[in-house]
């Protein structure tokens, strides 16, 4: 059976754990929606541009195995402010179906919607304080339940890995570290 993933992004978003993100659950052979929150053009935090497959609010009636946010800033602001992107989400952790998010996204928007407190989470340090009541851990990659987190652009790759392990089985998971030469 296909599996599916929601990778939303916005202007400003980090483009390698985006991207790494992205590639990765591909090489898996997930089906990818990279949906934006606001334009289809993206350029990226560090200028890098291209081009959502769909906008968010195209979205909103499809179900999804695993719904993840890449972090950044402004990017995560971005994403925090889409009321669509909010009701996936929330959806998505009523229905007891995995979400994750990277860098600043657990903490400025898991967090915002209320959805990683209580709980063990992590993202980057810039952005731990701003998790209140939650089990902040100094980890690269942190599950709970079906949240999964991680620091940031340089824990992309384990944070993409894990989210395979999560979906796919272990011949998938080693096939693509494999293909990686991991």
């Amino acid at each position: 059976m296909e599996k599916t993933v929601l990778v939303p992004v916005a202007q400003g978003i980090e483009e390698m754990e985006a991207i790494t993100i992205i590639d990765v659950l591909r090489r898996a052979g997930a089906k990818v929606v990279v949906a934006s929150v606001d334009e289809m053009d993206i350029t990226a935090a560090r200028g890098t541009r291209f081009k959502a497959d769909v906008l968010i609010k195209d979205c909103l009636d499809q179900a999804y195995d695993l719904i993840v946010l890449p972090g950044g800033i402004p990017g995560a602001e971005n994403l925090k402010n889409s009321e669509d992107l909010a009701f996936l989400l929330k959806n998505q952790a009523v229905q007891k179906k995995l979400y994750g998010a990277i860098c600043a996204s657990p903490a400025v928007v898991l967090h915002h919607l209320g959805l990683v407190t209580p709980g063990a989470v992590t993202c980057h340090p810039g952005f731990a304080s701003q998790i209140e009541g939650g089990t902040v851990q100094d980890k690269n990659v942190v599950t709970d339940g079906c949240c999964i987190t991680s620091k940031g652009a340089g824990t992309a790759l384990e944070f993409s890995l894990e989210l395979v392990a999560r979906l796919f089985d272990d011949k998938t998971v080693n096939d693509v570290k494999g293909g990686l030469a991991l």
